[in-house]
């Protein structure tokens, strides 16, 4: 079965050619793996079109235009051909065995559309910062939707490309696609997730602690929140979720006033990293290193 992977990438010049071998390595290889540039205008795309001169399972589109985020996600579900579709970042690293398990996964589970990993989140020299997952089953509730508590990561999703295609990201909404994109399945009733509590996916998270961006991504999912109808949430109920938002913008201001913005990403994690998810990203470190140099 074909798999389709999708980074889309802009100006990732430092971390690209390490996010394209994790999948080189893969332990699963019947993939083909779409790159789509953003408009780069550092070596991104040369440092792209280099791998795929070497690999024709590796497919390079470049317009030229800057698009954003939720614009290239949604090219990418249409450029797929795979009947699953794996998301990626261009500045991440994936476990070998990433593809293997979460195409294993949903074929055991047919209900399933979606499936998520556990990750280990990173700094930019992928020194550990802690692990991050949810157990399977998660029933998720319409609080878990609106409060962006799902558990979804979305980096680390595959999902069947006829989910991705009933539920396509709003192209307008450039912060919060993701948790546009849960909610509003959620309240279809077509979010039937599972979940992968092993990391498949190493996260670089030092870029998204920026107070403007954290700030500009509250603001849209009360923007998101406030839309949301009165069939699926009251008015009173609506403006206690809203309040909840507000109150992280206060939050968030104030750890960056007093300088400890790193609070933020520490408490995206567990406090403690069992060892045999430490020593997992040892090993694929190592092997990820190994194939760079063959």
């Amino acid at each position: 079965m074909r798999i389709s992977i999708g980074i889309p990438f802009l100006n990732a010049q430092a971390y690209l050619a390490d996010a394209i071998n994790s999948i080189l390595v893969q332990s699963y290889q019947d993939w083909e793996l779409i790159l789509i540039d953003d408009g780069s205008i550092d070596k991104s795309l040369a440092i792209a079109k280099s791998f795929a001169q070497k690999d024709s399972r590796i497919h390079v589109i470049s317009d030229g235009q800057n698009k954003r985020l939720p614009a290239r996600l949604n090219q990418i579900v249409k450029e797929a051909s795979g009947e699953y579709i794996a998301r990626m970042d261009a500045d991440d690293i994936v476990s070998p065995q990433r593809l293997e398990l979460q195409v294993d996964f949903l074929k055991a589970h047919p209900e399933i559309d979606l499936v998520s990993t556990g990750i280990l989140s990173l700094k930019n020299d992928l020194t550990l910062v802690g692990y991050r997952g949810t157990i399977n089953p998660k029933t998720i509730s319409i609080a878990d939707a609106i409060m962006g508590t799902t558990g979804i990561i979305h980096a680390s999703v595959m999902a069947k490309k006829d989910w991705f295609l009933r539920n396509p990201y709003n192209e307008n909404n450039r912060l919060a696609e993701d948790y546009e994109l849960w909610l509003m399945a959620y309240l279809k009733n077509d979010l039937k997730v599972g979940f992968i509590e092993k990391p498949l996916y190493y996260y670089r998270e030092d870029q998204s602690i920026q107070l403007k961006k954290l700030l500009t991504a509250y603001d849209s999912q009360v923007d998101i929140i406030s839309k949301v109808p009165s069939k699926y949430i009251d008015k009173r109920t609506k403006r206690k979720f809203i309040n909840k938002f507000l109150v992280k913008k206060i939050i968030v201001r104030i750890l960056f006033l007093i300088k400890r913005e790193g609070l933020l990403h520490k408490r995206r994690v567990q406090s403690k990293t069992p060892n045999v998810y430490i020593q997992q990203l040892q090993r694929d470190l190592s092997y990820l290193a190994q194939g760079d140099n063959t």
